[in-house]
């Protein structure tokens, strides 16, 4: 039987945002939107709505910026919208109160292929690990982080080429689409969701500073995958002459290094920069030390001698 739904959506980021559109493009009742209160960002502190708020107040849709999602205040706020779905893409843990209030459920879209990759940073870890393919789950939520039962995934390869960045955008649009299914099979009442296996489950947790240091005595083709995996944001780093250095891109070099130890430089003070990996030299390409602009390393080593 079709479902007549009435829908809450949760969501933060960038990444939410074509989620949140390709519902109401598709004139879904989206009754409310959840979002993370207002931040001070950059040099100014400048207070800034996140990219979902952006997006829901452009379509005159209600937004609700909870600090305490367990406050009788806000639950009670939400019971009034008489929501029978919620979807959450890119937003925080929610306490059961909340996702067990809908009728039919609360799904979420998650960016790798559970139970691979639970956690905060499944972009991340997959190319830090160097997989060749991840892809995107829409799943029931349930007490224990990512480990609802699935509805539908998708697959989508990991390029020897791909930064963060790059497979990011990629899973950002085919999420949307797959929330657009997910939504579309609840409304006809025609999906089967499965378990998930916790034995085959791996974890992709927070990613912080100390987390993003690079650790030069790993084989070079490990050290490329952290770089790529961290690239743009929050990026990798290393020391380079006493100095804090975000490098963004890199690549591998014929040259050995054979008399160079973990850690060290190489470089013509022109365009090469390289750094000794346990087992090769890793050709630095585009870095930014700190105080200083993002940049390709000879626009670097034009104004600075290592």
């Amino acid at each position: 039987m079709k479902q007549d739904l009435r829908i809450i959506f949760m969501g933060t980021p960038e990444f939410a945002v074509p989620s949140l559109q390709i519902l109401v493009e598709n004139n879904y009742q989206v009754t409310a939107v959840i979002t993370a209160p207002d931040k001070p960002k950059g040099r100014g502190q400048k207070v800034i709505p996140s990219p979902v708020k952006e997006y829901a107040v452009s379509q005159n849709i209600p937004v609700l910026q909870p600090t305490n999602l367990k406050s009788p205040e806000f639950l009670e706020e939400l019971r009034s919208y008489g929501a029978n779905l919620q979807i959450v893409v890119a937003f925080r843990m929610l306490p059961e109160e909340v996702w067990n209030m809908p009728p039919i459920g609360t799904f979420n879209l998650h960016a790798s292929l559970l139970p691979k990759y639970r956690g905060a940073a499944p972009i991340n870890w997959a190319i830090i690990n160097g997989e060749t393919e991840t892809g995107i789950t829409t799943f029931f939520l349930k007490h224990e982080i990512d480990t609802g039962n699935i509805l539908f995934q998708e697959k989508e390869p990991i390029l020897p080429s791909d930064t963060a960045g790059s497979l990011y955008e990629r899973l950002m649009e085919k999420g949307a689409k797959l929330v657009l299914k997910t939504v579309k099979a609840v409304e006809e009442g025609d999906y089967q969701s499965r378990p998930q296996s916790d034995t085959a489950a791996t974890h992709a947790p927070k990613i912080f500073k100390e987390t993003c240091r690079i650790d030069w005595s790993k084989p070079a083709t490990e050290v490329r995958n952290f770089i790529r995996g961290l690239s743009p944001y929050p990026a990798a780093w290393t020391e380079l002459n006493g100095q804090h250095c975000k490098i963004y891109s890199a690549s591998f070099t014929n040259e050995e290094g054979s008399n160079k130890k973990p850690g060290e430089l190489v470089t013509d003070n022109k365009k090469f920069l390289a750094i000794k990996a346990a087992d090769q030299l890793v050709n630095i390409e585009e870095l930014q030390i700190q105080g200083k602009k993002r940049m390709p390393v000879e626009d670097l080593l034009r104004g600075n001698k290592l």
